[in-house]
Parts: structure tokens; sequence; C-alpha cells
């Protein structure tokens, strides 16, 4: 039997290793993840990058390094036939009996005239290589006193970007002591954060704000230009570099599509979907939001469904297992997943913004809080020494592990 992840992302990652606990180790169960890098990306994490290039080999994990029995096959998922159970890879084509869908999502780009030609994503190291690039030469070349730059989309992802692209100013690494970056946040909800409370909302504009961002909501940008960004009011807004952070779609393996499905996160009997590639809606009926939380819970959630299926058909006939071959995951087998948000953090920063419950932090309080987030995760995924990488790094000092590359 072949059970397949497709995905080394925050679910992919999550699932496997808790399938590799649970799934029996006969030596005709076989464990693929597939992913098209070698490594995972702690993306959460990568706007710090921005300023700390050094850190992108701490938020950079190798997948066969923190798994026991998964083959790790690296390559480019470019379609799935779910009737002849098999997945065509960029390098190949792979069969499965047992399937889950972790490919994660891609940026939307909304049809918007010159974003994808004039507008960097930010969902890879070469993204953020990119932006910090172009904000290093305006502070080094630029004789203007302020280069701006403008990040679409104010969501926890550019939230971040536009705090660190703040900060990034702020410490200068110009040779012009005049030089700096003016940094505008635009998004085209009525809020920051359009999907959180509204005492979170306020203080993440405070803190944004406190940090010197131009934080512009109800705006929706009808263009991109080389130069500026164009909005609906028809004012053009001048624009040196642009970081487009303004949802999310499926991705080409899924039609381009975010497939619904229900808590037990099932596209078919033998075939699952989940995190940001999936439109959820949990067991009690709440739309889960796309987050690296939600990805690990729904992962968690439903390793035990596919354990029970693998020895389920390890345990019946050849003939019955035909028989059922084409029946439903039974209700006490399926997963039914029900998200469970422990609270939630965003970095402005060198400072932090959080929630728990109903209470909002700011200040020292939250700082700790995503510094906890940061180094539990790392730790949890079997990443201990890039864990202590970010903790020394967290407490200005020097850093103790050499990696192999150099950024």
């Amino acid at each position: 039997m072949h059970v397949v992840v497709l995905g080394g992302g925050y679910a992919g990652l999550t699932l496997t290793r808790e399938l590799e606990k649970r799934v029996p180790t006969d030596a005709d169960i076989e464990l693929t993840l597939v992913n098209d890098s070698p490594d995972h990306l702690v993306q959460h994490e990568l706007h710090r990058v921005l300023r700390r290039p050094e850190l992108a080999n701490a938020i950079t994990v190798s997948l066969p390094a923190v798994l026991d029995r998964a083959t790790v096959r690296v390559a480019r998922v470019e379609a799935i036939d779910r009737e002849r159970r098999t997945v065509r890879l960029s390098d190949g084509t792979l069969p499965y009996d047992i399937a889950a869908v972790c490919l994660g999502a891609r940026t939307a780009t909304h049809g918007i005239a010159g974003v994808r030609k004039h507008a960097t994503p930010f969902k890879r190291l070469a993204d953020a290589f990119a932006v910090r690039a172009r904000a290093r030469e305006a502070l080094r070349e630029h004789d203007d006193t302020e280069t701006p730059f403008v990040v679409c989309g104010a969501g926890l992802s550019g939230i971040q970007v536009a705090g660190e692209l703040a900060a990034l100013a702020r410490e200068g690494h110009g040779s012009n002591a005049d030089a700096t970056l003016s940094i505008t946040l635009i998004e085209q909800f009525d809020t920051v954060a359009p999907q959180f409370d509204s005492s979170f909302q306020r203080a993440v504009t405070d803190t944004l704000e406190s940090a010197g961002v131009t934080v512009r909501t109800g705006t929706a940008v009808t263009r991109v230009t080389p130069s500026a960004v164009g909005l609906e009011s028809g004012e053009e807004l001048p624009a040196e570099c642009v970081v487009w952070t303004g949802g999310i779609r499926g991705t080409d393996a899924l039609d381009r599509e975010r497939p619904p499905v229900g808590p037990a996160l099932e596209l078919d009997e033998r075939t699952f979907v989940l995190g940001d590639a999936a439109r959820v809606t949990d067991a009690e009926g709440e739309a889960v939001p796309a987050s690296a939380q939600s990805a690990m819970q729904a992962a968690r959630a439903l390793a035990p469904t596919i354990a029970r299926l693998v020895s389920d058909e390890r345990d019946v006939s050849d003939e019955h297992a035909q028989s059922r071959g084409t029946e439903s995951v039974s209700a006490s087998v399926s997963a039914n997943f029900a998200f469970d948000s422990p609270g939630w953090v965003v970095s402005v920063g060198d400072e932090a913004v959080a929630q728990v419950g109903s209470n909002v932090l700011t200040g020292r309080g939250a700082r700790l809080l995503k510094t906890g987030v940061r180094l539990r995760y790392l730790a949890a995924i079997g990443a201990a020494d890039r864990a202590a990488v970010l903790a020394r790094e967290e407490v200005g000092r020097r850093l103790p592990f050499e990696f192999d590359r150099d950024p």
C-alpha cells in the first residue's frame, strides 16, 4: 500500500510526521512525501529575512532530516487523477492508494493589470531577497529622502512585511544618511487584518502607524505600473517597489481552485485535501482561516483516519478490499476536524500584537508570545538546532551555528 502526501508545508510536514508514528511499519506499506523542494520553509518567519538574511538558513528545514521513515521525492505536482489514483509529477507518474493534498496556495492577482509583471509576491526566500535588494539599493543609492515602497494586502503576511520594511528603513543600511523608505500598506477592506476582532485590528493599526507605516484601508488597487500603484479613486500612488500579499488561489494541480470540503477533509474516499489548498468548513460549521495553525490542526485530525484506513486495508482480504474499494469512508473512520484557535500573533518589526481569547496584548507580552511560537514550532518538527539559532538571535547573541548555505 502506498500513502502519498503532496506538499511539504505546514499541513504536509505535520501529517507526514504524524503518519510515521501511526502507520504500521510493515514492509508493504510505503509512505512518500512529494515536495517541489527538499526543504520546508517556515513561511510565517519569512519577513525576518528582509532585515536578517542570515536567518534564511534557520527558517529552512531539510525534510529528510526531520522525517524517519517517509521517502522524500523532490518534484512538482502537475495533476492529480483521482479516478486512476495517480499523480503526474514533473519527473514522472506516482500511483497511490491513499493521498493527502497539502499543496498550499499561490498568490492571487485577481486579474489586476500589471501585478504579475511589476509586483513581487512574498511566498519564497527568493521573494524576500528580491525585496531586500530593492530596499538596500534605495537606501544606498537614491538621493531622495524617501523612496516609496507599497505593500498591497493587509492580512497577517502584509502586516509583517510592512513592519519589517519600516524597521529596515530605521536601521539604514546605506551610505546616504538622509535616505529612507516610506512604507504604505494598502487594504481594500475597511480595516487591516479583516478576518479578526476589532480590538486586534485597532492594536495592529496603532502599532503599524507608530512604526512609521502609512495605513490606507478601503482602498482598491486597479493596476500596477513600473513606478506606481493605480487606485480605484483614480489616484496614482508612487511606488519604487510593490509587494503583493493580496490574497491566495489554488495551485495549478487543482485547476487553480481551492476545493470546498467539510470536516472529513475528503475529496473522495481515498483522497483528502487540507491546509491552504482547500476551503474548509469544520465540524462546527465555521469557515476555517488559511493559516499555519489551522493547517497543522487539520493534519493532526486527519492522521488517525488515514492510519485506520491503512490498517483496515491490511486486515481484510483482497476480495473484500476490492468490494469496498469504491465505498465512502465510514462515519466511524472519517475525520471530524474542528478548528480551535489558541490565539493569533503578528510581528510589526521588533514589536508584536497578539490576541489570546478576548485579550489583546502588545509590548513585551506579545513579543514573548511571538518568540515562543517561533521556537515551539521548530522544536515540534524536530528542528531544535534552528530553534536555538532563532532564540540566540532574539537576545542579540552571536549565531553559533553554521549552515551550508550562504544567503
